[in-house]
């Protein structure tokens, strides 16, 4: 079976239409040390045929840097369907290289130009918003959801969760469908660590 799928030319592999596109925070981008998230994408395209885009930043202008290349110069933007952050930090922040920035940072860098796109952070740092704040991450950003979890890593990392619900994606574009789908599928990893949706 993966000896025919490695025949086939690239373009009949790979959807194009529907991208992933992950950011992780390293602690030096210099480093070519291959991380759990980049085999874990390389997973969701061999297996599932979904195509990501993989980028690092160890410092908050990266993190800027990257997600205007991303807006303004990919011309794949319109099909990226989820921005997939690893990135560190607590509740309402995230951290790069010891600096802790507020979570409300982010949102003002996409200027809302996220217009049907889901943010979504990997258990490595706590995803914890209320009402008001996840308001005003949705409406700064322009963005349809964002997603993460509520509980910390612990030793369990999000990563099969985060690449089974990307792949429900792939199937279906309807976000509360395949949230529904993802719990039913994955109740006990869903329950482990509290995966939540704000919309």
């Amino acid at each position: 079976m993966l000896e025919k799928r490695q025949q086939l030319p690239q373009e009949q592999v790979i959807d194009t239409d529907y991208f992933i596109y992950c950011l992780e925070a390293v602690h030096d981008i210099e480093t070519d040390k291959v991380t759990e998230a980049q085999k874990e994408l390389d997973k969701l395209t061999s297996q599932y045929e979904v195509a990501s885009i993989y980028k690092t930043c160890d410092t908050i202008e990266g993190l800027e840097t990257s997600l205007n290349t991303l807006i303004l110069d990919d011309h794949n933007f319109k099909n990226y369907e989820i921005i997939y952050f690893v990135i560190t930090g607590e509740a309402n922040s995230i951290c790069l290289n010891d600096y802790y920035y507020s979570l409300q940072e982010i949102p003002e860098i996409f200027e809302g130009r996220l217009k049907g796109k889901i943010l979504h952070f990997s258990n490595a740092k706590v995803l914890d918003l209320n009402e008001e704040e996840a308001q005003y991450f949705l409406d700064i950003a322009g963005a349809k959801g964002v997603s993460g979890y509520g509980n910390e890593y612990n030793g369990v990392t999000s990563s099969n969760l985060d690449i089974a619900f990307f792949n429900l994606f792939k199937e279906d574009e309807n976000m509360l469908t395949v949230v529904e789908e993802l719990h039913q599928k994955h109740y006990k990893a869903c329950k482990l660590l509290d995966f939540r949706l704000y919309y």
